[in-house]
């Protein structure tokens, strides 16, 4: 496998990951990981040999960890402690879903200091290699001692217990039966390696680095649409003057305004106008210091995220001469935090780009264009309910933004008496983004039709490049049809970045 990429615990990254979780890249264990996985290997066989007490080796778990286990049982707590804390519940998790937080496992036990056997390692990455998805619940996890309901339901699929989830959906398949066809020999786990593959952040860390990717696409499209809007309405430009940004210390501003006079270069419509003639709304005047915001959000995530891809989040740790540290590294505070400001970030781009939306539908306010671009207003309602549509997934991003890390719900008999709650972060900013990802793909649509209402005055090179871009897919609006299907495949497009590679392979940006 001279093309897999190597897991080692250290080198992993984000753009790694996205091959491996939503690409299908191949893997494979690192040469120089092996000798540093035998040596943690050998220390907890040493612990075992001597009756050594080490927390989920040789006592219980939780507020069971006052109880000790004897060596000759040592092992039988590993399967019973899978198979206990397989108690997930709720749809499948989505499958790039699956397929990062099996990566995230591996690569954290690839680093050494777990305790388990390379062939614990070896056996997650035959997983993604053949295409084999383990069957995880959504819910379950309170992101704190590790993500363990969910990480439970990974490992019983190495023992022939669990299920998968055959290709292209449907229901459940049992382990057992699909291993046997793959050849795969049911793995038997030895001490500590049940809790190994418990203790860790792999769901909540998955769920980010997919975000971070999936908001990164859904600002760059916000960007696009928001310039289409700018010189539908006829904005004026002296907003975005680089030096505004520079005097507010606001890298991130000047970043976006950047961007912004990139895709309005050569425009026939923005320009310059007098102070008597009136200021632009916030929602043009005020998208560098608005996305430039979600930019500040979006790159905090990023840096936690950057972090977390090589952690070792196992409980308790093994370091050289036979020294086992038990603490808290599954605890999933910090991406939990770094979800939840995610989600507060990407409703901006919702809500910003909604504002536009109805400025552009509104005969009082965009500057002379038909009122809702109908083409015969009064018979034709124009585009008057997407707007409605963007505005009911704007108020259902309101209710999901809550963060789910502000609020903590005690486990484990108040042994666990304060959890992270990142799983359900997580969950909930999915959401989030497809929401975004839709109102974004009403405002192509919606700015589009309006830009092309100014023509033959025409925007800048960006603007006019994503209106062929929206034009190659969504037919002129000259009379009333379903606007569902332009949504759903713009949306689509939005989603998968297509759109924009479009536009930056003309103008980038």
């Amino acid at each position: 496998m001279a093309d897999a990429i190597p897991v080692d615990g250290r080198s992993l990254t984000l753009s790694q990951f996205i091959a491996v979780a939503r690409e299908e890249h191949r893997v494979s264990l690192a040469a120089d990981a092996k000798g540093a996985i035998a040596a943690s290997r050998r220390s907890v066989e040493k612990a075992v040999a001597s009756g050594r007490p080490v927390y989920g080796v040789t006592t219980g778990f939780g507020g069971l960890s006052h109880k000790t286990i004897s060596s000759e049982r040592a092992r039988e707590l590993q399967v019973s402690l899978v198979r206990s804390h397989a108690s997930g519940t709720g749809p499948a998790l989505p499958v790039d879903v699956v397929r990062g937080l099996t990566l995230l496992r591996a690569n954290s036990l690839a680093r050494g200091n777990s305790g388990v056997r390379a062939e614990v390692v070896e056996r997650l990455l035959d997983l993604l290699n053949r295409g084999l998805v383990p069957w995880i619940p959504e819910q379950g996890s309170v992101g704190a001692s590790g993500d363990l309901a969910p990480l439970a339901h990974l490992a019983m699929t190495l023992t022939g217990e669990g299920a998968f989830v055959p290709p292209g959906g449907g229901e459940p398949q049992d382990a057992g039966p699909v291993l046997h066809r793959e050849g795969i020999a049911p793995l038997e786990l030895v001490e500590k390696e049940g809790v190994a593959l418990l203790n860790g952040t792999a769901l909540m860390a998955s769920y980010l680095a997919l975000a971070v990717q999936d908001v990164r696409g859904a600002l760059d499209a916000g960007l696009i649409a928001a310039a289409m809007s700018f010189d539908a309405l006829e904005g004026n430009p002296e907003s975005l003057d680089d030096r505004l940004g520079e005097i507010r210390n606001f890298p991130e501003q000047r970043t976006i305004a950047a961007a912004m006079r990139a895709l309005l270069a050569n425009t026939g419509l923005s320009a310059p106008r007098t102070m008597w003639s009136g200021q632009d709304a916030y929602t043009l005047r005020c998208l560098p210091q608005v996305l430039g915001s979600v930019l500040l959000g979006l790159r905090f995530a990023e840096e936690i995220v950057g972090r977390e891809l090589n952690a070792v989040t196992d409980n308790p740790v093994v370091f050289a001469d036979d020294d086992f540290v038990s603490g808290g590294n599954f605890h999933g505070q910090p991406l939990a935090l770094a979800l939840d400001t995610l989600a507060v970030t990407t409703q901006y781009i919702a809500a910003f780009s909604e504002r536009r939306i109805s400025r552009l539908l509104h005969p009082a306010l965009n500057r002379g264009l038909p009122a809702f671009l109908a083409p015969d207003p009064g018979v034709s309602s124009g585009f008057m309910v997407p707007q409605y549509l963007a505005a009911a997934l704007v108020n259902e991003n309101v209710t999901l933004v809550h963060p789910a890390s502000a609020s903590s719900l005690p486990t484990s008999a108040d042994q666990e008496d304060y959890v992270s709650m990142g799983p359900w972060a997580g969950t909930k900013l999915r959401r989030i983004i497809e929401n975004t990802q839709r109102v974004v793909a009403v405002e192509w649509i919606v700015a589009g039709q309006a830009l092309e209402l100014r023509h033959p005055r025409t925007g800048g090179r960006g603007s006019e490049a994503a209106l062929r871009a929206v034009r190659s897919r969504v037919a002129p609006w000259t009379h009333d049809r379903s606007p569902a299907p332009d949504i759903a495949r713009v949306a689509s497009e939005v989603a998968s970045g297509t759109l924009v590679r479009e536009v930056r392979a003309e103008v980038p940006f």
